[in-house]
């Protein structure tokens, strides 16, 4: 990479032409750029089936139905496929300047993880070519002066920074052209890349989702607009507004992994564990099929992400035979490609769900890291929830000097991220630390300290939005709040603790059943058999085989009363 850094030091300056602007690049120039290239590879129809989208462009005739598939494929996230097509039409048309954004848009990823430095290097070289090069409309050139903030200068700005910058000039492309439909869809993406993730107004992602729900009655199978709906909608608080997208998405786009998997987001944020298991058990056919026929060695990074969600989903319907079977299969990956911070999260959340949410506290003691091709220092909130997971285990278990050596580990893996001045993933580890500090006090006998503590991580989490990357969290901590509370003999309170929780994580296996144990010891037979009665609906397809179906049952059949 250095040397074809170094290389493109040298050529692009030799570009220049005595006015400043870019010739068309030469071929040596555009291969030194190391664009994505060759077959578009998708798995789906035989016919590539991504949504209708219509950008004009200035560029040469023969290259207008190759840009079109970009966008296509830039609207489902598909990045890597998305620059294949942008590189085609760059071959075909090498001055066609709005390519070159195509290209910067396809390694920006708004929504997911900050750009590496190799991909903000390459955004930004291939941006200096379209802000340079003359043939360009002027609607193109806004287009590119839009995106080209968030280039400048990367190396010393936040990408919390830089997507603020890209948000305002889409803002003005928008103001602009206010009938250019594509303006207003990349519009509500910058809103959704740039909203604060503390702020429980939503107004960004209301403002996103007002923008294209007034788009989707003219276009409805643009996969931009459905897409950019569930995301702008990805809230429990605000979920509903989502489902009807979420329903069409997977059909708009059938040739997209990401769109079977991404309307998994809004069944997860309604409880609606089997719509939420059968997108992802597509998702994950369709990112195998990928990795086969793009000759990755190993696993496809979208296949981890979707069978995260697809064992939180089993886990909510008390399908451990069916989770457990996915936990098993993970054990057996070895490689994954590319590495990144969604395999990462799928490595450790999937066993701690497991593990946790079916209270295996000894085998959760003693989990260890997946041994896969991964860099676990370089994911430290990842990493964090391995040691939550075995500082929970230990500290059930009664290990409470094995419990406080987690904590130790977790307070270092929290000072790492503030260090790093990345607050969400140090929060996040925050409340784990928190949480785990409440219950070995509580194995201490430290009642009234434990449960202040366990209330602070409570309260810490309902101001804290999950990340795109999680279903949820591995444990809610309100929902810790219930089960200690329980514990100690205060069903109201701990009752209270569930029914609010509930509000956030809808469905969940363990906050109904908590909810109607403490129910139930509050003598409120009513209320705790229509959270009975509602644990067993959601675990009624299938094989399931948790015990806590039994209790249900017992007491609705009378036995409990």
């Amino acid at each position: 990479m250095k040397r074809t850094l170094q290389v493109l030091d040298f050529l692009l300056p030799v570009l220049l032409s005595c006015h400043g602007n870019y010739k068309t690049p030469t071929n040596n120039a555009i291969s030194a750029m190391e664009l994505k290239r060759g077959k578009i590879i998708l798995c789906g129809p035989e016919e590539q089936q991504l949504g209708d989208v219509a950008f004009t462009t200035s560029c040469s005739g023969k290259v207008q139905k190759d840009f079109n598939t970009g966008i296509s494929l830039l609207h489902s996230f598909e990045y890597d496929e998305a620059e294949k097509a942008f590189a085609k039409v760059i071959d075909e048309d090498p001055g066609c300047a709005i390519a070159y954004w195509g290209v910067a848009m396809c390694n920006y990823h708004p929504l997911w993880a900050p750009p590496t430095p190799r991909e903000l290097e390459k955004g930004a070289r291939v941006m200096a070519v379209a802000e340079s090069l003359k043939k360009r409309s002027e609607r193109e050139t806004d287009y590119i002066a839009a995106l080209a903030p968030f280039y400048h200068n990367w190396r010393t700005t936040t990408h919390a920074d830089r997507c603020a910058d890209f948000e305002k000039g889409m803002e003005r492309l928008h103001a602009k052209y206010p009938d250019d439909q594509e303006a207003a869809i990349f519009y509500a993406l910058a809103l959704n890349g740039a909203a604060d993730p503390a702020d429980k107004t939503f107004a960004k992602q209301k403002k996103a989702g007002e923008i294209l729900t007034a788009l989707s009655a003219s276009l409805p199978n643009h996969p931009g607009i459905t897409h950019y709906i569930i995301h702008s909608y990805d809230y429990p608080e605000l979920a509903e507004l989502a489902l009807p997208a979420a329903r069409r998405y997977a059909s708009i786009a059938p040739s997209s992994a990401h769109a079977q998997h991404m309307p998994s987001h809004i069944f997860t944020r309604l409880g609606l564990w089997q719509e939420c298991a059968n997108a992802n058990l597509i998702a994950t056919v369709a990112a195998r099929c990928y990795a086969e026929n793009t000759g990755i060695k190993g696993h496809w990074d979208e296949e981890l992400h979707s069978m995260d969600y697809l064992v939180y989903a089993y886990l909510q319907q008390g399908q451990n035979a069916k989770a457990r079977e996915q936990y098993d299969y993970l054990n057996t990956i070895q490689e994954v490609h590319p590495v990144n911070f969604k395999v990462a999260y799928a490595f450790a959340a999937i066993p701690a769900r497991y593990l946790l949410e079916n209270r295996l506290w000894q085998d959760a003691a003693a989990l260890r890291p997946h041994q896969a091709n991964l860099p676990w220092e370089q994911y430290p909130w990842q990493k964090a929830i391995i040691h939550f997971t075995r500082l929970m285990g230990a500290a059930h278990t009664g290990a409470l000097v094995a419990a406080r050596i987690e904590l130790d580990t977790l307070n270092q893996l929290h000072d790492a991220l503030a260090a790093q001045q990345d607050v969400y993933k140090a929060n996040q580890v925050d409340i784990q630390r928190k949480t785990g500090a409440a219950w070995i006090l509580l194995k201490e006998g430290k009642r009234d300290s434990a449960l202040l503590l366990m209330h602070a991580a409570a309260n810490m989490e309902d101001n804290t939005q999950k990340h795109p990357v999680t279903p949820g969290e591995v444990l809610p901590a309100r929902e810790l709040l219930g089960d200690m509370l329980l514990q100690l003999s205060r069903p109201e309170e701990a009752l209270a603790a569930y029914e609010e929780d509930l509000k956030q994580h809808v469905n969940r296996f363990n906050g109904l059943y908590g909810a109607a144990q403490a129910a139930e010891q509050c003598h409120k037979k009513d209320k705790a058999a229509a959270y009975y009665r509602q644990l067993v609906k959601i675990s009624s397809t299938g094989d399931a085989s948790r015990p806590e179906l039994t209790l249900a049952g017992d007491f609705l059949k009378g036995k409990g009363n």
